[in-house]
């Protein structure tokens, strides 16, 4: 019998490996415009949810050149703008634009086929359990990276438990 650790690697692989499979078919005959590395700098922008450029590179762990330089190509290839602060003008705020989320849609799909799966083999409060659970995770069991997505995650919590 495999144990949790073991089936919660199994499905967070099994995402991971379903997204990389559509994302090769989709570039199989053409060059993809991210390199992998500004993927990763993309999908933690979206995590952060609307970042400054320096709690991006705080949250790397990166320096600020480096940081500058993968936003700047990432702002050339369309799929970040930087917009500037009305209270500080030195300051910018990252966001993501309609490129960055056609390409996290692929993602999104798979996530919603899987739970729609998960419902309909479910009770409502199976699923109510379930969601409680995957809360508890997320706002209190990953301390490191709790505060992302915080401000959705807030309004979420004004909806019912099951959609």
């Amino acid at each position: 019998m495999q144990t949790v650790e073991e089936l919660f690697n199994e499905i967070y692989d099994k995402f991971k490996i379903n997204f990389y499979k559509i994302i090769f078919k989709k570039f199989e005959k053409r060059n993809p415009s991210l390199s992998l590395m500004e993927v990763f700098c993309v999908d933690i922008i979206y995590a952060l949810n609307r970042p400054t450029i320096s709690q991006l590179t705080e949250f790397m762990g990166a320096s600020q050149p480096n940081t500058a330089y993968r936003i700047t190509s990432l702002v050339k290839k369309g799929y970040v703008r930087k917009i500037q602060s009305d209270d500080d003008k030195r300051e910018y705020y990252l966001e993501l634009t309609d490129k960055y989320y056609k390409y996290n849609d692929i993602k999104k799909r798979y996530v919603d086929l899987v739970i729609n799966r998960l419902k309909e083999k479910l009770t409502d409060e199976e699923m109510n359990t379930f969601q409680g659970i995957l809360k508890q995770i997320t706002s209190e069991l990953m301390p490191e990276v709790t505060y992302i997505r915080q401000e959705k995650n807030q309004k979420d919590d004004n909806t019912s438990m099951i959609a």
